[in-house]
């Protein structure tokens, strides 16, 4: 794999039709093998639209969905002899490690790890998914509770994608009568929307 992170692909229409809004770009180390040093170039998105949809209707500015991901490279190159297949479930293990760790810098407490699924992404390639749930004590008298999932996988390179919604409807959490359409999804649909965000990374 290339020494220099290239960043991983989001459909545009998707992040568009979905109010997302880019928030943050970076090329950091995530961890360390015993023979090389894994750097991570990762893109993280704010859901903007749903962001001001409920800072107009009562006042309160938080980031209420949040998506990102990250594409993986190696330095050195993983030598010839060691196949993506062997260091996948490090991988793996060390991206769900650091999604609990980015909830918890958020605030989120009460973080627990849930099921995992296997799922085929866009690409084609198979993917391992974990579920999370955390809850966060907000500053307008309600409980925030949410769901998160993180997507690990290779086809060309490795791959992680991951994000967290909503575990209820905003306009009932906030009490906001006749709320505009951000507000009306249901944690159903962002359930949807986040997993297809997920497997449409490239």
């Amino acid at each position: 794999m290339p020494a220099d992170p290239a960043f991983p692909d989001v459909p545009a229409d998707r992040l568009r039709d979905g109010g997302w809004a880019l928030v943050d770009e970076s090329v950091e180390t995530v961890f360390k093998l015993p023979t090389a040093r894994v750097e991570g170039a990762t893109k993280v998105f704010d859901d903007d639209g749903t962001r001001e949809a409920v800072r107009e209707a009562v006042g309160f500015d938080h980031q209420w969905r949040f998506f990102f991901a990250t594409a993986l490279s190696f330095t050195p190159p993983l030598a010839p002899g060691i196949g993506p297949a062997m260091i996948l479930p490090t991988v793996r293990s060390e991206a769900q490690s650091a999604f609990a760790e980015e909830l918890a810098d958020r605030g989120f407490e009460s973080v627990e790890r849930g099921r995992k699924e296997r799922v085929r992404v866009d690409s084609g390639d198979r993917a391992r998914f974990r579920t999370y749930s955390a809850e966060l004590d907000l500053a307008v008298d309600a409980t925030l509770s949410i769901t998160g999932w993180v997507g690990v996988w290779h086809g060309d390179g490795f791959r992680i994608a991951a994000g967290a919604y909503p575990d209820q409807s905003l306009s009932t959490l906030l009490d906001i009568e006749n709320p505009p359409e951000p507000l009306r999804r249901t944690p159903s649909d962002y359930r949807a929307e986040l997993l297809a965000l997920i497997r449409a990374v490239a």
